[in-house]
């Protein structure tokens, strides 16, 4: 053994004894040597001579290498050396060669990718006859005729297949070489894979296959044929009919006549092929074969044929061909109705995609057909199939463990495109759509049990699905069979309601049909029922129950006026359940917090706020629920400050929780019942309002707290109106103790909901706390705004602040365009004008949040400088036209980062021109004059391109000031560049 030999055995080994140095230095040693002049011939030697697999290996991934980068720049010697050394290991001219050939198998493939290196080069034009010397050779027996396999393999691998991404080079080499091969030796070829698989049959059954799967890559570019024809026809349908040879050999046979189906050619040629084959010969595979793979190969053929005799039907207009397109596919949708039930196939998605396509053509048959109706009938059938859940989920899809989450995301995902399919069929055969799933439905009734989980589910998710086409004319009219399968729905308790993917399904049906109990009001105490038995909010099972509410929900929002008979029997039914919900704790983990169970206080909600119920009742429906409630709380606040941390936690989950209710129990109600209607409703909710104010004294740093005390404030100021101000200042007062940014950012939000709901009415409160909130926002963000940072150094604190600084400006917008300027003049609050005005400077200056500060400024003009030279505000006059016109309005938009190209820009563009009109309506040439000599002059801007301004910006036409303004912009970034003399 050579040192070279030793350097690769050390490289390659995989034992860990040996020291990484070594294996570097092995490396650094062994690609030393590829840099020799002599590599290649010392790579053929090696291969000729050594038995060693590593050396073997790394001499011919040496060779590929070289050949691929350094073989242009080689002798014509080199060259024609390399060429004959590697043949004559392929061919076996050498019999001391057949260490290389009887190697494994990823030696054998290298092998043949060096070859297929130097054909990339060298044919057809140097060395045109590697083909055609190839055959003499396949009479040396399977060693060589596997090695010609396997170089048509790598042929197809690394040039030819379109299954990879190629470079315009590689495609016109592919191209170069086809054209040689189908002029010069391909029907050699082909004739030498007949022969082959005609002689080795029986006696190696295994060289067959790899002989069949190198024909079926090249079927679809060679001359057809070459394979449809009186010879191989007939040995493809031999090989697949005779059940005594192997699976794998026959399953190569079906893959090839799938390539020759699929084939591209005009069609009605491939009408003519596809009636030539009497596919019929293999239907019965499909029944009478056990073997998973070869049905999957055999139902992938039958797809193959069906889909072409489909497209033959869309491309031909004959009426003749149309009948015979429809014939063929008849002769073979059973088969693959039959497999699609009965077997996982690998082609499930095409199979679907190709039942789409031909149910979509069934659309122009009218009436259809006896055979259609069945074939459609049989689509349902496999659909219904192909959703079920394995029963060996069905545990843990029950209780939602990771396997069962991720077996339920896996078929939410799989069933899309089968419901797509379902609604397809059922818009184009409504009465067979429905009839179906009526029978579907009444098999999973009189069988029902808990054996059949999946049978029940599956009919349910049908129906469910259905629902989706259905019109809302034929919804609410129950056409067809619709108000049969309603009424089934309503009346059938399956013994395996228990289980949660039944139960769930079940209600997200009753709720989707619900619009036909809005016209039929006769089935409101069976949905009733269905929502409050254990089917639904009493279900054993909390994801259930909780679902179960919000759905409950969903349905009183629709059907609210009708239930109002009903109320005091639901009040009865959820009594336990309201009851229960405050003494639960349920944690983030076990439930969403959409569906936190709080959805069953909205549904009372909207039963009891209406104005149907009589005054004196809904008094008392109400105080019987926010009275226990308020009253929880407060004996949960009493000495709650000197609890452990543990105790504390407790309490604080539980008035979250009840908190949520009477929020959501308050969407019920519009402002105008508990303000004028009703006075009595209102001072209930104000009561409420001020027992959780005092959450807020005892818990002042809990923030989810703070957030639920906050929410039910937003919805007291919609509920109650103009009512809820002697309650502001309080409730304002203890939200700003202790708060921080991120929580500054919702209080923020609730001021401007405040300003926006009574404008002017609010200034008194907001004069109040507007100190308050500017000392707080200002301790954190500096007037001349946060520093800028890239994606990656943005850390969750920088994150908070940059919302609470769009916020902001957002907070002081909506005080602006309200008619509240004033406040900022107030003594107490005039304080901090100068860092207001000084970060909307710096923001509108640096393109960040600058189309509201822009916006802001040009209400501020307008507020404070009514009349030329007017100084209502000391200072602003000259700060907005000695900073923020020159500043914000000529050099951040002369800024390159300024682009006009983008839509929000030009926007920001347009108020920056309009800023400028408003500046000289309200300072005329002192404004004008400033600009054009601090800004437009010092830009080096020409004398009369300064006067067209001044005459556009007098004229008052906005548009043409601005399309101006942009050239004039451009023009001197162009200037700056010395790339533009202005005419």
């Amino acid at each position: 053994m050579d040192d070279l030999e030793k350097g690769i055995l050390i490289m390659f080994d995989e034992s860990g004894a040996l020291d990484d140095d070594l294996k570097k230095q092995a490396k650094l040693y062994c690609n030393s040597i590829k840099e020799k002049p002599s590599i290649c011939r010392l790579c053929i030697e090696k291969l000729c001579f050594s038995n060693l697999v590593q050396v073997q290996f790394w001499c011919l991934q040496t060779l590929h290498e070289v050949i691929r980068t350094r073989y242009l720049t080689m002798t014509p010697d080199e060259r024609h050396m390399i060429r004959g050394s590697v043949f004559s290991i392929v061919c076996l001219e050498d019999k001391n060669l057949t260490r290389v050939l009887e190697g494994p198998a990823f030696i054998k493939n290298k092998l043949a990718q060096v070859l297929i290196t130097l054909i990339y080069f060298d044919y057809p034009l140097v060395w045109s006859s590697v083909f055609v010397d190839f055959f003499p050779h396949l009479n040396k027996g399977n060693v060589v005729i596997d090695m010609f396999c396997r170089v048509l393999n790598a042929l197809d691998d690394e040039l030819i297949s379109l299954d990879y991404p190629r470079t315009q080079e590689e495609l016109t080499v592919a191209s170069r070489i086809k054209d040689a091969m189908r002029q010069q030796c391909v029907s050699q070829i082909v004739r030498a894979w007949y022969d082959i698989v005609s002689m080795y049959r029986n006696s190696d059954q295994e060289l067959c296959t790899s002989v069949l799967d190198s024909m079926r890559r090249y079927i679809s570019w060679i001359d057809i044929g070459l394979i449809v024809n009186d010879a191989f026809i007939p040995l493809l349908f031999d090989l697949i009919l005779v059940g005594s040879l192997s699976d794998q050999l026959r399953g190569a046979a079906v893959r090839c006549l799938s390539a020759v189906v699929s084939k591209r050619m005009e069609p009605q040629s491939k009408l003519s092929l596809l009636q030539s084959l009497h596919i019929s010969r293999v239907v019965r595979l499909v029944t009478e074969n056990d073997d998973a793979e070869l049905v999957s190969d055999v139902a992938a053929l039958l797809t193959g044929y069906a889909v072409e005799a489909l497209d033959c039907f869309k491309r031909i207009n004959s009426e003749d061909a149309k009948g015979i397109s429809m014939e063929l596919l008849s002769e073979v949708l059973p088969s693959i109705f039959y497999v699609m039930k009965n077997f996982e196939v690998d082609s499930t998605f095409n199979i679907i995609q190709f039942l789409s396509g031909y149910v979509s053509i069934l659309k122009s048959f009218s009436p259809l057909r006896e055979k259609q109706l069945l074939h459609l009938g049989q689509i349902l059938e496999v659909i219904l199939v192909l959703i079920r859940y394995n029963q060996a989920y069905r545990a843990n899809l029950d209780v939602m463990d990771k396997i069962g989450k991720e077996e339920e995301d896996r078929m939410v995902e799989f069933r899309k495109d089968l419901f797509v399919l379902l609604r397809t069929v059922g818009r184009v055969a409504p009465d067979v759509t429905q009839m179906f799933i009526r029978n579907s439905l009444a098999s999973a009734v009189s069988r029902s049990s808990n054996s059949n989980v999946e049978e029940v589910e599956g009919a349910l998710s049908l129906l469910y699905a259905l629902g989706e086409s259905i019109s809302e004319e034929a919804m609410k009219t129950g056409s067809g069979l619709l108000s049969e399968l309603v009424l089934m729905l309503l009346s059938t308790k399956f013994p395996c309601h228990s289980n949660r993917p039944v139960a769930l399904v079940y209600l997200e049906t009753v709720t989707r049909y619900v619009k036909f109990i809005q016209d039929n009001t006769q089935y409101i105490p069976m949905v009733l029922a269905a929502f409050l038995d254990e089917r639904g909010i009493h279900h054993s099972n909390i994801n259930v129950s909780r679902r179960a509410s919000y759905l409950f929900m969903r349905v009183v929002k629709l059907l609210k006026m009708k239930l109002v008979p009903f109320i005091e029997t639901i009040l009865q039914s959820l009594q336990d359940t309201v009851a229960q919900f405050t003494i639960m704790n349920y944690t983030a983990e076990e439930l969403s917090g959409s569906e936190d169970g709080s959805h069953i206080f909205e549904a009372i909600g909207l039963l009891i706020g209406t104005e149907d119920v009589q005054p004196e009742k809904q008094s008392d429906y109400l105080s019987s629920l926010l009275s226990p409630l308020c009253q929880q709380v407060e004996a949960l606040l009493i000495n709650a400050k000197l609890l452990n941390v543990e105790e504390a936690n407790a309490k604080i989950a539980v008035i979250q929780q009840i908190i949520m209710a009477i929020n959501s129990l308050s969407k019920g109600f519009s402002e105008r019942l508990v303000t004028a209607s009703r006075p009595a409703i209102g001072l209930m909710f104000k009561q409420t309002l001020d027992v959780l104010l005092r959450v807020l004294v005892t818990f002042p740093k809990v923030e989810p707290l703070r957030n639920k005390v906050t929410s039910f404030i937003h919805r007291m100021v919609d509920t109650l109106g103009a009512s809820v101000f002697p309650y502001l200042p309080k409730a304002l007062e203890q939200l700003l103790e202790e708060i921080e940014p991120k929580q500054m950012v919702c209080f923020l939000l609730l001021l401007n909901q405040l300003i926006c709901k009574f404008n002017t009415l609010v200034r008194d409160i907001l004069e109040q706390i507007f100190p308050a909130v500017a000392e707080r926002i200002f301790s954190v963000i500096p007037r001349n705004g946060l520093p800028s940072t890239g994606p990656d150094a943005i850390t969750e604190e920088v994150r908070e602040l940059q919302e609470l600084q769009r916020t902001l400006y957002t907070f002081l917008h909506v005080i602006t365009t309200h008619d509240l300027s004033p406040v900022f003049l107030v003594p107490k609050c005039k304080a901090y004008l100068d860092p207001v005005m000084q970060l909307l400077l710096f923001s509108s200056c640096n393109h960040k949040d600058i189309l509201a500060c822009v916006q802001i400024f040009i209400r501020l003009i307008k507020d404070w400088c009514a009349q030329p030279y007017e100084e209502k505000v000391p200072g602003f006059r000259s700060f907005v036209i000695e900073a923020f016109a020159t500043n914000c309005c000529f050099y951040s938009v002369l800024d390159r980062s300024f682009e006009f190209h983008d839509a929000n820009t030009f926007v920001l563009f347009g108020e920056i021109v309009l800023a400028q009109k408003v500046m000289y309506e309200k300072f005329g040439d002192d404004f004008l004059v400033h600009f054009v000599s601090k800004g437009l002059s010092s830009a080096q801007c020409p004398q009369d391109l300064a006067e067209q301004y001044r005459q556009k910006l007098q004229s008052g036409d906005l548009k043409a000031l601005k399309s101006f303004y942009q050239s004039v912009v451009e023009n001197l970034r162009l200037q700056q560049n010395g790339s533009l003399v202005f005419r």
